[in-house]
């Protein structure tokens, strides 16, 4: 890794020594410095571009070109002349400056080589063919190599720093704006632009009213042949051991309508679509009480399934189909939707080492192989009609269907073997009506409502061995003449969730205006749950147990009804936005036959302070309070199971916590040298938290004294008289030299939180670092690197247990485009997991693919190779208020598939 490091710079450092700078002022025929002029320099030698460049508010630009070598410049600039100019560099940088005369005093000359990169307003337009060297396969490949742009590991894509919120095709929604599925699925040479909205608003009636300014969209538009004709890719690929995939990927796009459909069938670990994505895809719902202070959210009520780490597991196999449409009846109505299947069969084995807080629970070694079936299924029909620039009305169905289990043969070093078995079929349906009206340009209306509702039905079962370290016998009464414990659990949550507000802007004029805000969130839960004993005779056995309720039937109802104020104002480069909401709560759970209610009134401010120093410079600090309420699953008093080893008791009497919330964020991004800035702080501080109380059972002694304490905990939610307090520092930044782009950020977060252990506080503090840098080329006439290095430590003090973890990942990348023929791809990666005492394990990843696709043909054919080193293993650390533990999870083996595409 030290000598690929070491080539590498060597290689920069040659090549900035073949450089020299270019440089000079664009002004106007008054003598002003013209800002976001576009200057390209062309070789004239090859006819390609060299270099460009965007001048800053100074008017200045800066190339780097060629030493000895002629080129032909071009200046150009909205509503004025092109400037067409030739120079020769020498040995030395030189500078030369430019007045650009109106359009009418000279004959325009046409533009024959498109600007990599042009600044229209808020838009910022990429030239994709700038940056392509031809081993691009996916927008994602594209999307890296532009300035500015980042794609994560994950496929989101962020935009100066700030996550992109809606992707669209030709100006059509893709997929609801998931940027994931856009960056995996479109093909790389189907992209022509690629238009980056800054402050955007869905709503064009509402565009500057509000806090715009971290709002980025992204539109793809396509090159002229892929308009009015189905384009897209078909690939099959096969492998030793059965190995398959099948990738049928088609699209279409036309004024009137468009149509993708994607594909991927695969068992070599490749999952398109995973239960996390599932679970976090909204539809592009947004919260109708956002900004108003309230935090309720309904939580998830299953138990949890294990979750890939990484898309990595011992064996996968997806099956992924998609299908998203667009249509327009008339040039004021947009129907769209999409309808997403994701099934996966999984199998996971790990082994871990728990460490638990008390120092009278002995340490736990756990082996565990899962197995897991899961059929997810998501669909979306939405309407957007806009008779004229004064109303615009949207309307959503969105739903979440699911089949999902998971069976466990675990192995404990303390309670022996356990056999686990969940399963759930939850659905959930949303519903969106929005109505905006403009009555005048003083005067403007939004109304929005949001319907959801949602089912539930997680069921657990544990069969285990009768052991003494197993404390839950007495506790659920169990029966214990039989062969085996086997415990199972019933749990159903019903949610019916309804929001609306209704916002009023009166403008006073451009650069301020009032917002009033009036709204209502309702909820109505049903919490039904149920332990029962499954006897050897096959018979269901109800339990009792003179300690606790063990079934649950409890009705919890939320209401908040508030009315809010905020103001904006316009002053230089600052923009204040103070406001105010009042709420009147009420929170209401009926179970065992009782009744208790609370009502009350509570005022939350917030302000919002923007700094605006250029157009792609800002400083914004943000403040907020905010109430904090819980869902029913936290006050259902009866016993329910997390898993064998922990139970949880609710509380109904527990209280909203008040939490405040500061956050500082600097933004810059200079396309005079290409350097991009962002960092992000954050404090939290909740007063009031829901934490929880948590009592390890006791194993009986000699004598019947209790001399140490089980892995079996029971525990219960109660409001903390300590507040918890998390603060998070995030940042990067980014340069680009010519055909270098380098890199450096990282994040540090701290966090503090109170729990209660044994009847004893406890203070969990977890300090996580995470450092990224990297260097990487965009060559077109060779191959491109990529190196980084990446560092993680972990820190986790729980009082008298304190354990920390370093991973070390240096990488490599390497892409290749040579022959017009062959495209050749590598990504090589080295992890070196360590505790502070010893180095627990080292290994490393390298996946590579070899193409072919002879210039002019539609088929391309490939080898492809994933884990090629065959990696058995990987290592995650993860802490809790009960434990730290530290896991080894097995990984799929090496593959080889050979596979063929035919392009459209």
């Amino acid at each position: 890794m030290k000598n690929i490091l070491f080539i590498l710079l060597c290689f920069i450092a040659q090549t900035t020594i073949a450089q020299i700078k270019f440089e000079g002022v664009v002004k106007d025929s008054l003598g002003k410095p013209l800002e976001l002029a576009n200057v390209i320099a062309l070789n004239k030698a090859t006819n390609s571009l060299e270099s460009y460049g965007i001048t800053n508010n100074e008017g200045r630009f800066r190339l780097a070109l060629k030493k000895n070598t002629t080129y032909a410049i071009k200046v150009s600039f909205i509503g004025l002349a092109t400037i067409n100019d030739s120079i020769t560099t020498k040995e030395a940088d030189f500078k030369k400056d430019f007045v650009m005369k109106p359009d009418n005093e000279l004959k325009a000359v046409e533009l024959t080589y498109e600007m990599p990169v042009t600044i229209k307003g808020d838009t910022i337009v990429y030239n994709a063919d700038s940056f392509k060297n031809g081993s691009e396969k996916k927008l994602g490949d594209v999307l890296k190599k532009l300035p500015g742009v980042e794609v994560t590991d994950e496929g989101e894509i962020e935009v100066e720093g700030k996550a992109v919120t809606k992707v669209m095709v030709e100006g059509k929604e893709f997929f609801d704006g998931d940027s994931k599925l856009a960056t995996k699925n479109i093909p790389a040479d189907a992209v022509d632009k690629v238009e980056v909205l800054k402050n955007s608003n869905e709503v064009s009636q509402l565009k500057g009213l509000g806090n715009d300014q971290d709002n980025v969209m992204i539109n793809i538009k396509l090159k002229e042949g892929k308009k009015n004709f189905w384009f897209g890719e078909v690939t099959g690929g096969l492998g030793p051991d059965e190995r398959y995939i099948a990738n049928p990927r088609l699209f279409y796009y036309s004024p009137k309508y468009s149509v993708n459909i994607i594909t991927d069938f695969n068992n070599i670990g490749s999952i398109p679509f995973t239960r996390r994505d599932y679970f976090n895809f909204s539809g592009g719902f947004r919260n109708a009480a956002r900004n108003t202070g309230t935090n309720f959210n309904v939580a998830s009520s299953d138990i949890g399934f294990l979750t890939l780490r990484n898309n990595r597991a011992k064996a996968i196999d997806s099956k992924f189909g998609a299908a998203n449409f667009s249509y327009s009846p008339k040039k004021t109505w947009d129907i769209t939707g999409f309808a997403i299947y994701s099934g996966s069969r999984t199998e996971l084995e790990e082994n871990s080492v728990n460490d638990y807080i008390d120092e009278t629970t002995p340490d736990e070694i756990t082996a565990t192989t899962t197995r897991q079936k899961s059929d997810l299924g998501l669909f979306k029909l939405s309407s957007s009609y806009k008779p004229n620039k004064n109303n615009q009305m949207d309307y959503d169905f969105f739903g979440k269907v699911s089949q999902q289990t998971e069976t466990q043969d675990f192995y404990s070093s303390l309670l022996g073997d356990i056999d686990e078995r969940q399963a759930q079929n939850p659905y959930s349906f949303n519903q969106n009506f929005n109505y905006y009206y403009t009555l005048s340009d003083n005067h403007i209306f939004a109304l929005e409502a949001q319907h959801l509702l949602q089912d539930e039905d997680p069921f657990y079962n544990a069969r285990l061995a009768q052991s003494e370290q197993f404390r839950f016998t007495d506790l659920l009464g169990l029966n214990t003449s039989q062969t085996f414990l086997d415990i199972a659990q019933d749990k159903r949550v019903k949610t019916n969730k309804f929001d609306a507000r209704l916002d009023y802007w009166y403008v006073l004029n451009q650069k301020s205006n009032i917002n009033l805000t009036a709204g209502t969130t309702l909820s109505s839960q049903q919490f039904d749950s149920e332990i029962f004993q499954l006897l050897d005779s096959g018979s269901k056995l109800s339990l009792f147990s003179a300690q606790q309720n063990v079934e649950n039937n409890i009705k919890y109802n939320f209401s908040d009804t508030y009315l809010g104020m905020h103001y904006k104002i316009k002053s230089g480069k600052f923009t204040f936005t103070p406001g105010i909401t009042a709420h009147t709560y009420s929170v209401k759970n009926t179970q065992f036959g009782s009744e208790l209610k609370d009502t009350f009134t509570r005022f939350l401010p917030d302000a919002n302070i923007r700094v605006q120093f250029k157009d792609s410079e800002n400083l914004n600090l943000a403040y907020q309070m905010q109430t904090d309420f819980t869902d029913v699953n936290n006050l259902a008093e009866g016993l329910v199971f997390n898993n064998y080893n922990s139970i949880f008791r609710g509380n109904r009497t527990l209280e909203n916590a008040l939490s405040h919330n500061l956050n500082l964020s600097y933004f810059s991004f200079n396309l005079f040298n290409y350097t991009n800035i962002f960092a992000f702080l954050n404090y939290n501080k909740r007063v009031d938290p829901i934490r929880n109380r948590s009592q390890f059972l006791s194993i009986p002694g000699s004598g019947g004294n209790p001399d140490a304490l089980s892995t079996n905990s029971v525990s219960t939610p109660f409001n903390s008289n300590f507040a918890d307090e998390t603060f998070t520092a995030n940042g990067r930044f980014e340069r680009t030299f010519g055909k270098i782009k380098a890199s450096v950020g990282g994040t540090v977060s701290l966090s503090k939180i109170n729990q209660e252990i044994n009847g004893n506080r406890t203070v969990n503090e977890s300090f996580t670092q995470a450092y990224r840098t990297k260097v990487s080329t965009n060559f077109r006439n060779a191959p491109n690197i990529e190196v980084g290095y990446n560092l993680s430590i972990n820190k986790y003090d729980q009082g008298t247990n304190s354990n920390r973890f370093i991973t070390k990942s240096p990488y490599v990348n390497v892409d290749a485009y040579f022959l017009k023929s062959f495209i050749f791809t590598a990504d090589y990666s080295y992890f070196n997991y360590s505790s502070e005492e010893r180095t627990i394990n080292n290994y490393s990843f390298l996946k590579a693919e070899l193409s072919y696709q002879k210039k002019d043909s539609q088929w391309e054919y490939s080898v492809k190779g994933t884990n090629l080193l065959n990696t058995k293993s990987l290592n995650q650390d993860n802490s809790n208020s009960f434990l730290t533990s530290t896991s080894e999870y097995f990984i799929q083996p090496r593959y080889l598939i050979f596979g063929v595409k035919y392009n459209l």
